[in-house]
């Protein structure tokens, strides 16, 4: 097998030619994003279809960092802040209406553990999924090979290393189920605080809370 072939297969693989030329294809594009003006919103969200691919309203605040790009999946209304960084050696797999606090990294590859193996130049990628409705707070990291599940809220600073299941807030290194969310959390802004009036009579218009109910 060609070095592609094992890096695809989740094998043990080498960064050798043909792999350094798919990652140069991928950082032309994130010279142009990341030195974008910061402004030209319409342009950054061109610059993000290129790179990602199939996407629809995603978006991303500059600077961004990844390996290829067209290793990455995301839904509709995708939206990662400053300095997130997404190492798809394998594949990132995002869902809808997924966001991204700032500096959150996402890694699917990895080295071998003992230093002999390391010192090969081998190395892997293990896939990680997202699910639908996943907020993801700073500084957090996703570790190879995780799930998360669907209407998800991922703490601040936390280092995920296992599986979270869906409807619940996760957090800590390493980040572990606090508490599972529920309909008492519906109208929760800030701690104790709620959304205001004015803005949850929007909120019940445009998502049609009350139909729903």
């Amino acid at each position: 097998m060609t070095n592609r072939e094992r890096r695809d297969r989740g094998l043990a693989y080498i960064s050798d030619e043909s792999i350094l030329e798919e990652q140069a294809v991928c950082r032309r594009i994130l010279q142009k994003l990341n030195f974008m003006d910061r402004s030209d919103f319409a342009g950054i969200k061109i610059v993000v279809k290129e790179l990602l691919g199939k996407s629809e309203d995603a978006f991303i605040n500059p600077p961004f960092y990844c390996d290829y790009g067209s290793h990455i999946e995301v839904g509709k209304n995708f939206f990662a802040n400053y300095n997130c960084t997404l190492l798809d050696v394998a594949p990132i797999r995002i869902g809808d209406n997924c966001q991204m606090a700032p500096n959150v990294s996402v890694y699917t590859a990895g080295h071998p553990l003992h230093p002999l193996s390391r010192d090969s130049g081998y190395e892997y990628g293990k896939a990680v999924t997202i699910g639908d409705h996943v907020w993801i707070g700073g500084n957090a990291v996703i570790c190879p090979g995780v799930k998360i599940g669907d209407n998800v809220v991922i703490g601040a600073g936390s280092v995920v290393t296992r599986d979270i299941p869906d409807w619940c807030i996760a957090a800590g290194n390493p980040c572990r189920v606090i508490r599972e969310i529920t309909d008492a959390d519906l109208k929760k802004l800030f701690r104790a605080e709620e959304i205001d009036d004015e803005a949850w009579m929007d909120i019940e218009e445009r998502m049609g809370i009350m139909e729903q109910r």
